[in-house]
């Protein structure tokens, strides 16, 4: 069993650290935010000149980089594949509804 003093020691240390996380969890949300603004430019830029939502040759490309990137950063390249699929998943979804939304602005409706 651990002194009352090394106990709360350990609960300061944890409070720093959840801390440390909690900023980050906010600088991700910010980037991500940040991220999704330049795909909806994409986003719409393809659905106004009839492009496909999705871009299957540059998600590989993407993928086999980000992996490469997680791999020097040492964090699971499977981890960051789930991740990016994820994000692509939205940014696609969002694509596939301005792609709808612009079809219907082209037939007047």
């Amino acid at each position: 069993m651990t002194a009352p003093d090394d106990r709360e020691a350990a609960l300061t240390e944890l409070l720093g650290i959840r801390s440390s996380i909690d900023n980050i969890d906010a600088a991700l949300i910010h980037l991500l935010a940040e991220r999704f603004k330049f795909t909806q430019q994409v986003g719409r830029l393809k659905a106004t000149h009839g492009l496909p939502p999705s871009d299957p040759d540059r998600e590989k490309r993407q993928i086999a980089r980000l992996r490469a990137l997680a791999e020097d950063a040492h964090l699971d390249p499977a981890f960051a594949e789930k991740w990016f699929n994820f994000v692509v998943a939205e940014v696609i979804r969002h694509h596939e509804e301005l792609s709808g939304e612009a079809a219907r602005e082209s037939d007047g409706i």
